[in-house]
């Protein structure tokens, strides 16, 4: 799978664009005892969802709400106000044409990029999805420097996540296609940059899983051996712990750029609309038609999947490796290269069902790690701080929605469901409860764990 990183693109030399800018999901931090990296990481956030940066109206968040694990879908995009800022390209006429495709947002959660800069404004663009930056602080290494963005080259110049902001501001946010800093816009600090970076590093996990781990069930069990199978599954090759750090002979090669033949996938549904789609050709300017590797623990909420949404499901996804785009392609002969029988990835529609399970519940356990979480600091808040605590709490009830959802999608677990829904019960009200909160938040806390143990063995 190409790597979803949550951004937008930056600005380089004469004009150039590439790789998106970091989004982030609400953090609420106490500024009475947070310290000096909680402040930058607070103030990264503020920036992130209410600063305009005098422009079109569109923050960060537009792109990336935080409601919906910082990515657009066609779903949830249907659920926006007509006058949301996301759709500034149907009621600002100095935007109506080259700024965005309302047809393919609206259908497909595609956004129109300018990576390889402002000219011939009608033709030089790609659609691309919404990529979420979970897991930042693991993923992006590489010796060649951070690999950043769907195309892995991050911004032009440093590449870094620092980067992304300004390009961001200049893609998404200007007010008509001249992108003059000053009258269209203006372009972030250094102190914003900065405070957008630790924000962005601070986004869901901060270390890697240590596979295998002692799931429980057959089908997703079955999965985790196939995914970590060098003869079989070979997913373990390029996302290392289900992470995004590439694992070939001698070792870790960190996160890293792959042609897995994408773009060469008959029957798009871009191009079935009709609409213009041109070629996206990845890496650099010119692309060499490569992308780079996103960690898997968070893909099963993160749908649709690839650079261009290509395919809507998990199961749909695991499925394209077994198919003759992938296989036909450059990384597909890399690995057949590899199989001392020459063979790429050959998996039988069970073993994909599997595959696409495991990576379901460790979605789910990394939801309900984070849901537990978000519960414990709600708990620490006291009377005085009471809007911190139901904010905290509804972010958790977020989570476990998502691991409902994951779950339910595939038919997995239900007496872990049946205890998430619990979790919820005892949520809500806790969030509505002045004198039980604390109580109620517990309880909510205990079902959590139980799911946790329908799911994994306890250590």
């Amino acid at each position: 799978m190409e790597r979803r990183v949550r951004g937008r693109l930056a600005v380089g030399p004469e004009g150039v664009l590439r790789a998106p800018v970091v989004a982030a999901c609400l953090v609420i931090l106490s500024a009475c005892n947070a310290s000096p990296s909680q402040d930058l990481v607070a103030k990264g956030r503020q920036i992130f969802f209410n600063e305009t940066f005098q422009g079109n109206g569109r923050t960060c968040g537009t792109c990336h709400p935080a409601e919906n694990n910082l990515t657009l879908d066609p779903a949830f995009i249907a659920t926006l106000a007509p006058n949301d800022p996301l759709f500034v390209a149907e009621f600002n006429p100095d935007l109506r044409k080259n700024f965005e495709n309302p047809r393919l947002m609206r259908q497909f959660g595609l956004i129109l990029e300018n990576l390889d800069g402002f000219v011939d404004l009608d033709k030089k663009f790609v659609m691309r999805g919404v990529p979420h930056m979970l897991g930042l602080r693991t993923s992006v290494d590489s010796p060649q420097g951070p690999r950043t963005g769907w195309s892995g080259d991050g911004a032009p110049g440093d590449g870094s996540l620092r980067s992304f902001a300004t390009g961001a501001v200049i893609q998404h946010f200007t007010k008509t296609l001249n992108r003059i800093p000053g009258q269209d816009f203006r372009l972030p600090t250094e102190e914003e940059l900065d405070a957008i970076e630790a924000f962005s590093l601070s986004l869901g996990r901060q270390q890697d899983l240590a596979l295998p781990l002692p799931l429980k069930g057959i089908v997703p069990k079955r999965g985790q051996e196939i995914f970590l199978d060098n003869s079989l599954g070979k997913c373990n090759r390029c996302h290392a712990n289900a992470g995004a750090t590439a694992n070939f002979g001698a070792g870790s090669i960190g996160n890293a750029n792959f042609n897995t033949g994408v773009e060469n996938l008959p029957d798009q549904p871009a191009d079935l609309s009709g609409e213009l789609n041109p070629a996206d050709d990845g890496f650099r300017t010119p692309g060499d038609g490569t992308f780079n590797t996103p960690p898997l623990v968070e893909a099963a909420e993160t749908g649709p999947f690839f650079h261009n949404n290509a395919i809507e499901t998990i199961e749909g996804a695991v499925a394209f490796y077994d198919g003759e785009a992938f296989n036909s392609s450059p990384a597909g002969k890399l690995l057949a290269a590899a199989d001392p029988d020459g063979v790429g990835i050959e998996l039988d529609g069970t073993q994909i069902v599997a595959i696409a399970a495991f990576l379901r519940v460790i979605n789910a356990l990394e939801n309900i790690r984070q849901s537990v979480e978000l519960l414990e600091s709600s708990r620490s808040k006291g009377i005085a701080h009471r809007a911190e605590a139901k904010e905290l709490i509804t972010r958790s009830l977020n989570e476990t929605q998502d691991s409902i959802r994951v779950l339910e999608g595939g038919g997995l677990h239900p007496e872990a469901v049946a205890h998430l829904r619990e979790a919820q019960t005892f949520a809500k009200k806790a969030a509505r409860s002045l004198f039980f909160r604390d109580r109620l938040t517990k309880q909510a806390i205990e079902e959590q764990n139980k799911a946790r143990v329908q799911l994994v063995e306890s250590s």
